[in-house]
């Protein structure tokens, strides 16, 4: 049994050998969506007013397209890590296993079903 200083305590990762690499990906992806909200939000504000056709054609950009998908990806994985780290400071046990696998599912699943609907809006 050995004693443990307070800076041995802190250094490395953390006591769940995660919290770097959950900082860094919480990081790079906040700095992401700062870039692709405000590039979508003018891209898709053209479309407002426009009819069916209009969308289908500014969707059929494959710029418009691939940051469309970029912002599905990167929101969604954004909300799952930031649900997990709510979730794990205020659920413990088996329930913080089950509503962090929850988030998990609802960001892939939203994730899917965006890509779905955006490659059948484009064709």
């Amino acid at each position: 049994m050995g004693y443990l200083t307070t800076r041995k305590r802190a250094e490395g990762l953390g006591s769940a050998r995660a919290g770097t690499e959950h900082h860094m990906a919480m990081t790079s992806s906040g700095w992401a969506l700062l870039v692709l909200v405000p590039v979508l939000v003018f891209v898709l504000a053209r479309t407002i007013g426009g009819g069916l056709e209009d969308v289908r054609q500014t969707f059929a950009n494959p710029f418009v397209a691939i940051l469309t998908a970029l912002f599905l990806v990167v929101g969604m994985r954004h909300f799952a890590k930031g649900a997990q780290t709510a979730i794990e400071d205020y659920a413990h046990g088996g329930t913080r296993t089950a509503l962090v696998m929850l988030a998990n599912a609802i960001s892939y699943l939203t994730i899917a079903a965006g890509l779905y609907a955006l490659i059948k809006l484009a064709h």
